[in-house]
């Protein structure tokens, strides 16, 4: 199997789930699936079933004790003494808790972000998806943030160790990539990239613009926390400025690329106010940077996003789009802003949730009420990029080409 770009899953994709009233449900996989199905846009040569990650792969991130108690609570009935060392672990809270089958699953997660890198990095496709991956917030030794292995680290070493490719990873999560920052604070060759609600009123209250890296790896470590509040507008401008200056300057061999879809205003657990046109602009910004600057070779991944019935759906089959060059998101892009989402689709699902599922692609914001307080927050937007971006030199002319060519 080969081509453009291949969507990754795994036949056991739902099984990392806590338990039914969790946020990080898996139904958002089904929901995105079927909602790409319904439009033709995922045809069975466009899938690559995927692996389990080895358990030493876990190792090259991983603590072994932590890899060890995550097995000895994956059972159906954990000794007792297991479960009172599980707090340590950060699987005894109400974020992320133990779960029968619990190390299986998250190695079939980190397994589907591996497969993605090695389908890329060998050439078998330019450009791979793996919705299912997105764990950022694991720590070497512990769970955190419904994160019990970091796929996105592990699939990093791997292209590190396999293919010694300098990894440029971009978090667009609402919550700051932590975990796969501090795995890689003093490697100069894997630049982290996160994009986030400040971590002043945001879980997990890091990702300032202060945290540049140490070491070798000083200055490979940008973040751009943005207010609470901040639209489209001011999260777009930070994006784009802070990215292509960063991707000239770092030059990777390959972009990994995270994509929470929590920053859009109806979800949740955050406070940001965007509408769906940044999940339409910002793949296609990433496309243009790996075609720019790595020869095409991106890999994508899911992440947060918590109305998974409004918002995850479409944001995520919107990527899926932008990689397949599926000739609705140039539509999209260009002209349509108001499509519709396809009736079948609506009709299957509206009876299983008590939200009104929206009818288009993209928000129709003739309806949103403005921020009062725009302009206050976009100057202060404005500062932290300036801060976070001033040992990146400006790009003299961006280069800007399309993806289909």
């Amino acid at each position: 199997m080969s081509g453009r770009a291949l969507f990754v899953n795994h036949d056991r994709a739902a099984n990392y789930r806590f338990h039914d009233r969790h946020p990080f449900h898996p139904i958002r996989l089904e929901l995105t699936v079927d909602l790409l199905s319904c439009i033709g846009a995922l045809e069975p040569g466009h899938v690559l079933k995927s692996r389990s990650a080895e358990e030493e792969e876990l190792r090259w991130v991983h603590q072994p004790a932590y890899i060890e108690a995550v097995k000895a609570l994956s059972v159906p009935s954990p000794q007792p003494e297991i479960i009172r060392n599980a707090e340590r672990y950060g699987l005894l809270d109400e974020d992320t808790p133990y779960f029968t089958g619990m190390h299986e699953a998250a190695s079939d997660v980190a397994g589907g972000t591996v497969t993605a890198v090695e389908a890329v990095l060998s050439g078998q496709c330019e450009h791979a998806l793996h919705l299912g991956g997105g764990l950022h917030h694991a720590l070497p030794a512990k769970a955190a943030g419904f994160c019990v292995y970091n796929d996105a680290a592990v699939a990093i070493e791997y292209a590190r160790r396999r293919y010694g490719a300098r990894v440029l990873y971009i978090d667009t999560d609402v919550h700051h990539g932590d975990g796969v920052q501090w795995s890689f604070y003093s490697d100069p060759d894997v630049c982290t990239y996160s994009i986030h609600e400040t971590g002043k009123y945001l879980f997990p209250g890091t990702g300032f613009v202060t945290e540049r890296g140490e070491h070798h790896g000083y200055g490979a470590s940008v973040n751009i926390p943005l207010q609470p509040y901040t639209e489209d507008a001011s999260w777009m401008e930070c994006f784009t400025r802070s990215i292509w200056r960063l991707a000239d300057h770092f030059k990777p061999d390959l972009i990994l690329s995270l994509h929470g879809c929590d920053a859009h205003a109806l979800d949740p657990l955050s406070h940001i106010h965007c509408s769906m046109e940044i999940y339409n602009q910002m793949p296609h910004i990433l496309h243009e940077l790996a075609h720019t600057y790595c020869s095409g070779r991106w890999v994508a991944i899911g992440g947060g996003g918590y109305d998974i019935w409004r918002v995850v759906p479409r944001a995520w089959s919107l990527l899926w789009l932008e990689m397949s060059h599926h000739s609705l998101k140039q539509l999209l892009l260009e002209s349509s802003p108001l499509l519709p989402l396809p009736s079948a689709w609506i009709e299957k699902w509206q009876p299983q949730t008590s939200f009104k599922l929206p009818a288009c692609w993209l928000d129709d914001m003739s309806h949103w009420e403005g921020i009062p307080r725009e302009a206050e927050i976009t100057a202060k937007n404005r500062e932290t990029l300036a801060v976070a971006m001033q040992e990146y030199p400006e790009i003299r002319e961006q280069r800007t080409i399309s993806p289909h060519n």
